[in-house]
């Protein structure tokens, strides 16, 4: 898309889906990869996904945006100041400066732990969770336990891809889940 001054138009919609790559045997043979940086590099691209997404969120009426890392912080931010609402991290071991609290889960390649610090969401605040991809579920599990267990209520996730038949939609059949495509 052009804006007419020779650069992109970032706040139309572009069809973001087709930039999504597929890389075979990462991080570990026999996972196809589904890489989201090349809609992240093209502005148009990025602004669709980022649109779509916050529409998403937007409809299940969140007090606070909970984002994953890393990709999900490249959404969830922009989601969470388009929405006007604050945002928290959710972090691998060692990244957060202050007191967390943890959870242990499974990936579809092995397992991970995640942190949050224990004073950033308030108790009874509506969080959506933001990730990029929902594969087995077991990130967006462990980020709505860490929730819960905050004395927050995840009132649903959003993704912008879900990869079918690795039963993650099944295992957060209690979250509600908007995800912008399925493949």
């Amino acid at each position: 898309m052009n804006s007419g001054t020779g650069g992109p138009d970032i706040h139309g919609r572009s069809d973001w889906r087709s930039l999504v790559r597929d890389v075979p045997d990462f991080p570990v043979p026999g996972i196809l990869f589904k890489d989201l940086v090349p809609v992240m590099a093209d502005p148009a691209g990025l602004a669709g996904m980022v649109a779509e997404l916050t529409e998403a969120a937007k409809a299940m009426n969140p007090d606070v945006v909970v984002a994953v890392e890393a990709r999900g912080f490249i959404l969830g931010a922009p989601i969470a100041l388009a929405l006007g609402i604050g945002f928290v991290p959710v972090r691998k071991p060692g990244k957060l400066p202050y007191t967390t609290r943890s959870v242990a889960y499974a990936l579809e390649y092995g397992e991970a732990v995640l942190h949050m610090h224990t004073d950033s969401l308030s108790s009874g605040a509506r969080v959506v969770i933001v990730d990029d991809v929902l594969a087995t579920g077991g990130t967006l599990a462990a980020t709505a336990q860490l929730v819960t267990e905050a004395g927050a209520m995840p009132v649903g996730a959003v993704v912008a891809l879900e990869i079918g038949g690795l039963g993650g939609r099944e295992r957060l059949a209690t979250l509600p889940l908007a995800s912008l495509s399925a493949v």
